[in-house]
């Protein structure tokens, strides 16, 4: 962690762009520039570059900007995703109106899919990213939450004040998805050979829920959503990035209007809190986010129903419970849900703050807890049905993985038997888990320039029984909420 932290600060201290030095207050143009060193239990490490830049004018609206451009371009070493990232963000281009728009991009060839209502659906490590098996005894290479996804978004959001603090909130998001099995390229096992190991792209739970009709046929290969949203924000944060005081607010509706069509609702409050203990970098601040996300009416399409709409986009992409967006500890939407409500609280502590190459930097630590809970499932009906359905079998033949483990791992086999019992042959969903309580535990460190480029480290524990990742590290930028 100290040389994660000794790199990003020589590399933001490089990229950043000479200031005024007589007061602490950033005028004209800064810029943020940095090699995407980030990691993800989901994801791997990140390859690539992404930065910001900010416009402060003659300084009168900081630490606010008056424009902030973002971007990114990235490819990470495990899922072999690829991320093109550009966005704007402005409270002054129009004068009374926030605009908030972005392009994204996302390649996922070996993108992971756990199945629907969070516990509900069975994790087993066993059928994960397995290329070592063997053909003994019909053991094959499996990832058997393995998938591939595209998605192509362009979005634009407004706000305009009704009152001080008050806000109108309106917005299109325009989506594009192409979804199916593995593009797997495989690994060379024999350098001299040139032999590669594949996975078995057709032994995974996408095809299985497809077999099922868990996902319909008219939405496996992806599809296109033209989302439109309108509601209300209330905002009395002092500064947007990372808070000291104040509350943020959102209320709104959001509904697909191209094929399949749907109305959620979608209700956040966070609120930040400062704490007045006399540390010299800043006081401690806590704070908080309850959330609650739902669909009204209608069905969210498979490729749609990890979405979780956001009017102000903090990260690339805001997806379902797991990794950094809502409950940090799980996997990657590892809790696909048509209702979820869910909270936050952390306490932020500065603690040092210091000046460099006439940047202004401080280092933060915030303890975490998050909790949440599936309000409404999804296709429950489908799936509860198929609970008792001989087809729940995975297809995998487990006597001969426990082999494979007997002759090239047999430290693992205990644990092995533990977990499965003798004669088990897999399942993949029971009803029972799906209404669990969902919650974890961790801390972060934080690495803020100027107040508003904040670079993150979290490490995660979950503690809710069939969703735990082991611990979970998300190294990325910005405070989660």
């Amino acid at each position: 962690m100290k040389k994660f932290l000794s790199i990003v600060l020589v590399f933001a201290c490089l990229a950043a762009s000479a200031q005024e030095k007589e007061k602490e207050v950033k005028k004209g143009w800064s810029f943020g520039v940095l090699p995407t060193a980030t990691y993800s239990k989901d994801n791997g490490f990140q390859a690539g570059a992404f930065g910001d830049v900010y416009y402060y004018g003659d300084g009168s609206t900081y630490p606010d900007p008056l424009h902030k451009i973002s971007w990114e371009g990235s490819y990470f070493t495990n899922s072999h995703r690829m991320r093109f990232y550009l966005a704007y963000d402005s409270k002054y281009l129009i004068p009374n109106m926030r605009v908030n728009a972005s392009v994204t991009y996302v390649g996922d060839p070996l993108y992971t899919f756990w199945g629907f209502n969070g516990a509900a659906s069975v994790q087993d490590y066993a059928l994960w990213s397995n290329r070592d098996l063997t053909t003994v005894g019909g053991a094959k290479n499996v990832n058997y939450y393995g998938m591939s996804r595209d998605m192509l978004r362009v979005l634009a959001n407004f706000q305009g004040q009704i009152v001080p603090h008050l806000n109108w909130a309106a917005g299109i998001n325009f989506w594009w998805w192409r979804m199916g099995s593995m593009r797997d390229n495989g690994v060379t096992v024999n350098k001299d050979t040139k032999e590669k190991k594949y996975y078995d792209t057709a032994v995974t739970l996408y095809d299985k829920y497809v077999e099922l009709g868990a996902i319909k046929a008219d939405e496996k290969n992806g599809g296109l959503a033209l989302e439109l949203n309108a509601g209300v924000v209330y905002d009395t944060r002092d500064i947007e990035a990372a808070p000291n005081k104040g509350i943020w607010a959102e209320a709104y509706l959001n509904g697909n209007v191209l094929q399949h069509q749907y109305l959620k609702a979608c209700v956040y409050f966070r609120h930040y809190i400062s704490i007045p203990i006399p540390i010299p970098a800043g006081n401690p601040v806590f704070a908080y986010r309850v959330a609650w996300q739902q669909t009204l009416a209608g069905e969210t399409p498979f490729y749609m129903i990890q979405n979780v709409p956001l009017l102000v986009q903090r990260n690339m992409i805001s997806e379902g419970f797991g990794s950094s967006n809502t409950i940090r500890g799980m996997r990657e939407n590892r809790v696909l849900a048509e209702g979820l409500a869910w909270a936050n609280l952390e306490l932020r502590v500065k603690l040092v703050s210091f000046k460099l190459f006439n940047q202004y930097f401080y280092v933060a630590l915030n303890p975490f807890f998050d909790a949440g809970i599936i309000t409404k499932g999804y296709r429950t009906n489908i799936m509860n049905g198929i609970v008792n359905d001989a087809n729940l079998i995975t297809a995998y033949d487990y006597p001969a993985y426990r082999q494979y483990l007997v002759d090239k791992k047999p430290k693992e086999v205990a644990s092995f038997d533990a977990v499965h019992g003798a004669g088990y042959q897999g399942t993949i969903y029971d009803s029972s888990n799906m209404n669990k309580l969902l919650y974890s535990a961790g801390a972060g460190l934080k690495l803020a320039m100027n107040q508003n480029f904040v670079i993150s480290a979290e490490f995660a524990k979950c503690f809710t029984p069939g969703l735990d990742a082991g611990l979970w590290i998300g190294i990325g930028v910005n405070y989660q909420f």
